[in-house]
């Protein structure tokens, strides 16, 4: 028995909530930007309690300057998604009446969902190089031989290269199939 293939209304509910998921996540690491922010400070004595240990300003600049980048491919990665649902509820309205109808061509829809996907997984990238700088701040440089800041560098970089292992390969997939 054959099976029907999708309605144009399935297949873009299965978009826009793809994008919602995509928007809410982004949201929730943007949140994570500033509590990484909001934790650190210049001149603080990390844990290990050897001033050898302790980060210098130089750690702190590239932890605000990764913030920013990363808090910017978040907000690059929202705004694209937003962008791809306004012009799929556009183009779905119900309102015959409407004069105002959005195309959208299904090359340009899976361009801007790899653009957002792209740049939630870049935003990561950075968000953990930015989450280094917080840990040797808080708990002492790497080069100092902190078992303590190793430990959470590595768990940290395992888990989210496997995480993000996992989401780019299911990404391709979906865009293959």
């Amino acid at each position: 028995m054959a099976v029907p293939p999708p309605s144009s209304s399935s297949t873009t509910s299965v978009h826009v909530t793809a994008l919602d998921g995509l928007v809410n996540v982004n949201s929730l690491f943007t949140i994570a930007v500033f509590v990484g922010l909001s934790l650190t400070t210049p001149g603080q004595r990390s844990l290990e309690n050897r001033s050898s240990c302790d980060a210098d300003i130089a750690v702190a600049q590239k932890l605000l300057v990764f913030e920013v980048v990363s808090f910017s491919f978040f907000l690059f990665s929202s705004l694209i998604a937003q962008g791809l649902k306004l012009a799929l509820n556009l183009l779905n309205t119900k309102d015959v009446d409407d004069a105002f109808r959005a195309h959208i061509n299904l090359k340009v829809l899976r361009f801007g969902m790899l653009g957002s996907a792209i740049g939630s997984v870049m935003g990561c990238l950075f968000l953990v190089l930015s989450m280094v700088n917080v840990i040797e701040i808080r708990l002492g440089v790497l080069s100092c031989g902190s078992k303590s800041a190793s430990n959470a560098v590595a768990a940290m970089v395992v888990l989210v290269s496997s995480a993000l292992l996992v989401y780019i390969s299911t990404a391709i997939y979906a865009f293959t199939h």
